[in-house]
């Protein structure tokens, strides 16, 4: 198993990450505030982890109160919260009870917003079981759900207090949700850590393949990218916007065509080629960066054109993007591969341009 650690002080945590974890039950007593917790899941992950994980907890005494939402993207809203409100008032959850994320980005969300609000503060564990979640969403304490007019638009900062990332779980992943998940790794890659980008140029095959030890590699090169970003800037005033690579494009993507129509790393893909030819009309990438930057996205199985809304459309949408201060829209660009920036410079018209550029 490997152990990472997101240092926030007395907020600090453990990404543990390994093979079989998730029936493990004495990795996550010891985060445990009481022995009463609600483990929240879907209608997809339940069938299959569910019963070994809550078995694994009532063996070691835990009182668990199971709690399963319906499936997708478009279910991250208020009535779908309320129904996790609703099953901890009906089982008289008290602000000890730990909340468990089982599931995806979209559980653990939900989870974390939940945990952030239910009688202002109680305790929550992550349990990711997709390779976007355990790279990405799981860590870093951002939680939320979407509204109509723009992604992730209401939540909160909330860390959990342990993150357990079990790789075997990816074995039941569809293949579109492990390439999309695959999105978030690169991403790590072109803005901050140029030998993780060749080591994934290295290794996609692998990767795709499921290949155990190239996925906990993955897992934990990722993490330790984001561990040490929000460790720097937890809520986001600087260098941690910079995680949003191709996002503000992609969240344009996900809300323009309807929540759940293209998952979040297909979105991201197609958002990061749009990023990285902003950067070019800017000059801050070549032509040769911009073919490298394409072909991985290809070579993972990913988008690398966005749906055709119209430039006016997408614009309208990221003026919603919560990186608009004062009116002004902040992208985040790359002003080389490995590194990226936050930068207000480019023009609605280069914007335009790149939106009509790339998108097919």
């Amino acid at each position: 198993m490997r152990t990472l650690n997101v240092e926030l002080a007395e907020r600090s945590y453990p990404i543990r990450i390994g093979a079989g974890v998730v029936g493990d039950a004495g990795l996550v007593l010891p985060y445990l505030k009481t022995r009463r917790v609600a483990v929240i899941t879907n209608e997809v992950v339940g069938p299959l982890y569910l019963d070994a994980f809550v078995t694994g907890l009532e063996t070691a005494g835990i009182r668990v109160t199971r709690i399963v939402l319906p499936d997708g993207e478009v279910h991250k809203d208020w009535p779908t919260l309320n129904l996790i409100f609703d099953r901890l008032l009906a089982e008289r959850c008290d602000r000890s009870t730990t909340l468990i994320a089982l599931g995806g980005g979209v559980v653990g969300d939900m989870v974390g917003f939940a945990a952030a609000t239910y009688q202002r503060g109680v305790p929550f564990i992550q349990v990711p079981t997709t390779l976007l979640s355990q790279v990405d969403s799981s860590v870093g304490g951002k939680t939320a759900i979407n509204h109509p007019l723009g992604k992730n638009m209401i939540g909160a900062f909330y860390q959990p207090r342990l993150v357990l990332a079990d790789t075997r779980v990816l074995d039941t992943l569809p293949d579109r949700e492990l390439k999309a998940g695959l999105a978030e790794v690169i991403k790590y890659g072109l803005i901050r850590d140029l030998p993780f980008l060749e080591w994934i140029e290295a290794n996609l095959e692998r990767l795709l393949a499921r290949d155990q030890e190239a996925l906990a590699e993955a897992v934990e090169r990722s993490c330790r990218n984001k561990a040490e970003v929000v460790a720097a800037d937890e809520t986001e005033q600087g260098e941690r916007a910079t995680l949003n690579l191709g996002h503000t494009f992609g969240h344009a993507i996900e809300t323009g065509m309807g929540y759940g129509v293209w998952l979040h790393g297909e979105a991201v893909a197609a958002g990061t080629i749009m990023a990285a030819d902003l950067s070019r009309r800017l000059g801050w990438l070549s032509d040769a960066d911009i073919d490298r930057i394409r072909h991985i996205h290809e070579r993972a199985g990913l988008p690398v054109a966005g749906p055709v809304l119209g430039a006016e459309r997408y614009l309208e949408l990221m003026a919603h993007d919560k990186k608009v201060s004062d009116g002004t829209l902040r992208l985040v660009l790359l002003k080389a591969i490995g590194k990226a920036v936050i930068s207000a410079e480019a023009t609605p018209a280069q914007m335009r341009a790149t939106i009509d550029a790339c998108c097919a």
